[in-house]
């Protein structure tokens, strides 16, 4: 558990927050700031609540039902009824680091003093994230508008002590049990408070959080395939000269180029079949790399913009504003989220597609400029690197069918009172298994790769420094090359693990510099 701690103030959170406490364990510690904003927004509502005149969330229904009065006496019933009814998600549990980003990202909004929650909920969610307790909370039942509120109602029925949760050493157990093993009060809710747990985009922030944080590793990570690929086919590295990038000043385009560039300084293999076997231009997949990499690198940071806008919103309905006025409001719709979440999956799906271009030139005798058919130890005994191409290419067919957007879509709910809805939840969802699969492509480039190069390396030619670096830690790492009576799945389960965890660049950036 990483011990240190995020202070939740008034005014939100950081995505390096969000992941240190939703991947990590980092503790969680509300500021006097908060508790004190949080006080405050309180006694308005209890003022409201006090008074003969309906306030939606505070003496109304919801939803559909928001026309009827509850009286005083059916309130904090109306509170618990809320969270019951709205846990109703279906389907596989989600992973424990979205449930985690899900409950600190709703903290964050309650900690901003503009739902009217009292302070003791709010520390009661920092208790229930410091134990380490996570609710159980399904992959269905979020439309991403009025929040993700199955999801959300999932982890508020934990608060409450009811329903199912996962303690630390990962024991699903009934949430109050794991409560009273950890000394933590559940709580009973009263006026406004349990809607206030529920209304927001909480979930597939937190995926977009999560998701940015992997695709930046793995863009850096495929410019270097990207280099390897263009080195082992002997490719010019000509075309990632500085001023071509320069007249054509996409950031991201610039950035790639550099890093590839970078990876390749000082390589015999690059522009050598100019000697003897001359090609006026690589192909797209060789060529391209910088100016498809590079559009997705300035996707990400346009997504980062809305995710940076998100993480300092107060996303509920209604709100208390600072004039003592309780509002309703549509900011919980979770369109700019969705929109970012699919174009994510875009960009991801389309990198994916380009590596795998290069992966099967590198296997292709008749385009690989001399590597033996699919790198095979001895082509014919063995098929080489044949069915891993395949394996790469079925998860780029599925890359592409995970780039459908969710967000085109909406369906109506809530007897249409609720009659558009963002799907943001679905985006996020679909963008998770995109990223996990963009990690196995990478990896199964990056695993020709290196074989290639070990390839001009036995035939005399001198692969860059950083080439060797990669190779040299790949193999120590447990993917160890084509060979008679090897299995390939384990080396490219080592190669997929080398790439998640960064290794690929940390690897290379002793020769390179720190890489973009």
């Amino acid at each position: 558990m990483d011990m240190h701690t995020v202070v939740v103030g008034t005014s939100g959170t950081t995505a390096e927050d969000v992941v240190a406490v939703a991947r990590h364990g980092a503790r969680v510690e509300l500021s006097t700031a908060a508790v004190d904003a949080l006080a405050a927004s309180r006694l308005i509502v209890d003022a409201l609540a006090a008074k003969p005149e309906p306030v939606y969330g505070v003496s109304t229904g919801f939803g559909a039902l928001a026309s009827r009065h509850i009286s005083t006496e059916l309130r904090a019933q109306l509170q618990r009824n809320i969270v019951r009814s709205h846990a109703a998600g279906m389907g596989p549990r989600v992973e424990r680091e979205v449930v985690r980003a899900l409950m600190f990202l709703r903290l964050k909004t309650v900690a901003s003093g503009h739902t009217g929650v009292r302070p003791e909920v709010a520390q009661t969610m920092a208790n229930v994230l410091n134990a380490g307790i996570t609710p159980v909370v399904h992959e269905y039942g979020s439309l991403g508008c009025s929040g993700d509120l199955a999801p959300l109602s999932h982890c508020a029925l934990t608060l409450m002590g009811e329903g199912d949760a996962e303690g630390p050493d990962g024991t699903v157990r009934p949430a109050g049990e794991l409560l009273a093993a950890h000394g933590i009060t559940p709580v009973e809710l009263r006026e406004k408070e349990g809607l206030a747990l529920l209304n927001g985009t909480d979930g597939m922030l937190g995926m977009l959080v999560m998701a940015l944080a992997d695709l930046r590793t793995l863009y850096t990570s495929a410019d270097i395939t990207a280099a390897l690929s263009l080195e082992a086919l002997l490719g010019t590295d000509k075309v990632l000269a500085p001023e071509l990038h320069a007249i054509r000043p996409h950031p991201g385009q610039g950035v790639s180029a550099d890093n590839m560039l970078r990876v390749l300084a000082g390589s015999g293999l690059t522009g050598h079949h100019q000697d003897d076997a001359p090609r006026v231009q690589d192909a797209y997949s060789v060529r391209c790399a910088p100016q498809v990499n590079g559009a997705g690198r300035d996707t990400l940071d346009y997504a980062a913009v809305v995710a940076g806008r998100e993480l300092a919103s107060s996303v509920d309905n209604p709100v208390v504003l600072p004039d003592g006025r309780v509002e309703s409001n549509g900011n919980f719709h979770g369109a700019p989220v969705a929109y970012v979440l699919d174009f994510l999956a875009i960009v991801a799906a389309d990198l994916g597609s380009i590596c795998e271009r290069r992966t099967d030139r590198l296997l292709d005798k008749n385009r690989s400029h001399g590597l033996p058919p699919f790198l095979a130890d001895d082509a014919g005994v063995d098929s080489g690197l044949m069915i891993a191409q395949y394996t790469q290419a079925a998860l780029v067919s599925e890359m592409k069918r995970l780039a459908v957007p969710a967000s085109a879509d909406s369906i109506p709910s809530s007897a249409m009172q609720e009659d558009h809805v963002s799907m943001g939840w679905s985006a996020a969802r679909k963008l998770r298994t995109a990223v996990d699969n963009l990690a196995r492509i990478v990896a199964v480039e990056l695993y020709a790769a290196t074989r290639a190069v070990e390839i001009r390396a036995a035939e005399g030619l001198v692969p860059a420094a950083a080439s060797q670096a990669a190779v040299a830690a790949l193999r120590a790492a447990g993917a160890q090359g084509p060979g008679p009576d090897r299995f390939l799945a384990p080396d490219l389960a080592a190669a997929d693990t080398f790439v998640r965890a960064g290794a690929l660049v940390a690897a290379v950036e002793p020769v390179t510099g720190p890489l973009a």
